[in-house]
C-alpha cells in the first residue's frame, strides 16, 4: 500500500483529501503545518507528499526541501491558490512533480496522484530493468545435458511458481545465482524485481543498511533516507548469496523479515510490509553450521523449504564440451572475433582437469582462450599452458619481508595492495569493469564496493 503525507493548515482540506485518498486505497498521514510535516519525514518514508505552499512558520517550499534531502525518490505535489501559481512553478523547478490550484476537482486530484505514483513506479522499474536486461534469458545461461543438471532444470520448472523459499547449495562457481535467476524469471514474479546481494562481500556494518535501508542521521554518513534491497525487491525475489557467512545479528533480522514479512529500517520506528520471495545460496554445510552453533536452526528451516543441490563440474564432466561451445560462442560475439576451435586433444585436457573452481573456472579459461586466439584451432599444449600457468610471486612495493621492530600499519598496507590490484585490473582490461572484476575473481557488487571505497572513478560496465 502506497503511503501519502498530506500537509495543510486547513483542517477541512486535510480531511477531504484524507477521506478521498483512503477510499482510493492509500495509507494516509496528515500534518497540520510544515513543522509537523518535517518531523514526520524524519520518522517515515512516503511515496507521495501533498503540501500547501503557504503555511505559518515552515512553508511548503521548506517541506519540499526536507523531502528532497531525506528521500529524493518521494514525489511531491504542491497546493496553491490561483494568485500564487508562480510560486508553484518555482516549486516545480526545485523538484516538485506538479501543482494543484485551489479550488480543485476531486477527479483532477486523483488523476494527478495516479500519474505521479505511476511515474515513480516506472522510474524504479526502469532502473531495475536496465540492471537485469542481460539476465532476462537466464534459463538459457544454464547449460548442461547430464542427468544431474536435467534434474535441476526439472526442479526449477516445478518450483518456479511456488511461493516457498529456496535454498541452493553447491561449491563456489557451480552457478547458484543463475539457478536463482531462472527460478525468478520462470515464475509469476518475473515482471517484478530480482535483486541479488552477496552477503559475504559487504561488511556487517553496511549489510544491515543494504538489506533493510536506513533513516537520515541513523549513523555517520547517512545523509538521506535510503530504501533497502528488501523494499526494492517488493513483489519479486531477493537472492541472498553466501547466506552461510552472515553474522548472528543479521540472521536474527533476516528471520524476522522472513517470518513476519516486515522489517524496520536502521534508525526507523515504522514497520515496513513486503511481499518478497527469498532464494538463498551457500557453499557451506549449513546443517553442520547449525550443529556447531554458527547458524540459527530456525532460520535454516525457514530457508530450506525447497532445497536444490548443484553438482560440481567434476561430477558432470559430460557437460564440459557443451559448456565450452557455449562460452566460445559468447566471448567471441562479445569481442567481435572469430570463434576458435579446440582440437580433440585440447578437449581431452579439459575433460581430465579437476575443475576446483567449477564452471566459473572453465568460463574464465575460455575467455582467455578467445582473448589470445586468432580464431584458428587451439592445441592441447596451449590449454595446458593456460590451465597451469606458473604464478610467480609479485613483489609489492612497500611490503615488508619481515616485521620491523616499530611494527606496521597492517590495514593501510592491505588497502594499498588492494587498490593497486584494482588499478592494474582496470588498466589491463582497458577500464571495462565487468572484465576487471572477473580478473580479480569478484562479483560485480563486491567490485563496485571496492571502487567506491578507494574513490576510483571512470571506466565502463
Amino acid at each position: 500500500m502506497e503511503k501519502i503525507l498530506v500537509v495543510d493548515d486547513e483542517q477541512s482540506l486535510r480531511e477531504v483529501l484524507s477521506i478521498m485518498l483512503k477510499r482510493a486505497g492509500y495509507a494516509v498521514t496528515c500534518a497540520s503545518d510544515g513543522e509537523e510535516a518535517v518531523e514526520q519525514l524524519t520518522k517515515e518514508i512516503f511515496d507521495l507528499v501533498i503540501t500547501d505552499l503557504r503555511m505559518p512558520k515552515v512553508d511548503g517550499m521548506e517541506v519540499l526541501k526536507a523531502v528532497k534531502s531525506t528521500s529524493p525518490e518521494t514525489v511531491v505535489l504542491v497546493i496553491t491558490a490561483f494568485a500564487t501559481a508562480d510560486s508553484a512553478v518555482e516549486a516545480m523547478k526545485q523538484g516538485a512533480y506538479d501543482y494543484l490550484t485551489k479550488p480543485f476537482q476531486v477527479d483532477e486530484v486523483q488523476l494527478i496522484i495516479r500519474n505521479a505514483l505511476e511515474k515513480r513506479r516506472l522510474s524504479t522499474e526502469n532502473m531495475l530493468l536496465k540492471r537485469e536486461m542481460a539476465s532476462q534469458s537466464s534459463f538459457a545461461q544454464l547449460v548442461g545435458q547430464s542427468d544431474a543438471m536435467q534434474k535441476v532444470f526439472d526442479l526449477v520448472r516445478k518450483v518456479a511458481d511456488s511461493k516457498s523459499n529456496v535454498l541452493i547449495c553447491g561449491e563456489s562457481g557451480t552457478g547458484k545465482e543463475l539457478v536463482a535467476r531462472a527460478i525468478h524469471y520462470n515464475s509469476a514474479r518475473s515482471t517484478a524485481p530480482f535483486v541479488a546481494v552477496n552477503c559475504s562481500a559487504v561488511p556487517e556494518t553496511l549489510l544491515e543498511s543494504e538489506l533493510f535501508g536506513h533513516m537520515k542521521g541513523s549513523f555517520t554518513g547517512a545523509i538521506s533516507n535510503k530504501a533497502g534491497l528488501f523494499e526494492v525487491a517488493n513483489g519479486g525475489t531477493i537472492f541472498l548469496d553466501e547466506i552461510g557467512d552472515t553474522t548472528p545479528t543479521i540472521q536474527v533480522k533476516l528471520l524476522r523479515v522472513i517470518q513476519e514479512r516486515e522489517f524496520r529500517r536502521v534508525g526507523g520506528n515504522q514497520d515496513i510490509k513486503v511481499d518478497v520471495r527469498v532464494v538463498a545460496a551457500t557453499n557451506k554445510d549449513l546443517e553442520k553450521a547449525v550443529a556447531d552453533g554458527s547458524f540459527r536452526e530456525d532460520l535454516y528451516y525457514r530457508l530450506d523449504v525447497i532445497p536444490i543441490k548443484l553438482p560440481p563440474l567434476r561430477l558432470r564432466s559430460g557437460d564440459i564440451p557443451l559448456l565450452v561451445s557455449h562460452f566460445l560462442d559468447r566471448f567471441s560475439k562479445e569481442s567481435g572475433k572469430p570463434t576458435p576451435v579446440l582440437t580433440p586433444e585440447a578437449m581431452q585436457v579439459l575433460l581430465a582437469h579437476e575443475w576446483r573452481g567449477n564452471v566459473r573456472e572453465l568460463e574464465n579459461l575460455i575467455e582467455r582462450v578467445v582473448a589470445f586466439s586468432s580464431g584458428e584451432s587451439v592445441t592441447d599444449m596451449e590449454i595446458r599452458g593456460w590451465l597451469h600457468r606458473p604464478v610467480a610471486p609479485q613483489p609489492q612495493q612497500g611490503v615488508p619481508t619481515d616485521l620491523p621492530d616499530e611494527g606496521v600499519d597492517l590495514e593501510a598496507l592491505i588497502n594499498g595492495i588492494e587498490k593497486d590490484l584494482l588499478m592494474k585490473a582496470l588498466e589491463r582490461t582497458k577500464w571495462v569493469k565487468k572484465k576487471a572484476a572477473r580478473l580479480l575473481r569478484l562479483n560485480t557488487r563486491s567490485f563496485r564496493y571496492r571502487l567506491e571505497k578507494y574513490a576510483i572513478k571512470g571506466g565502463r560496465d
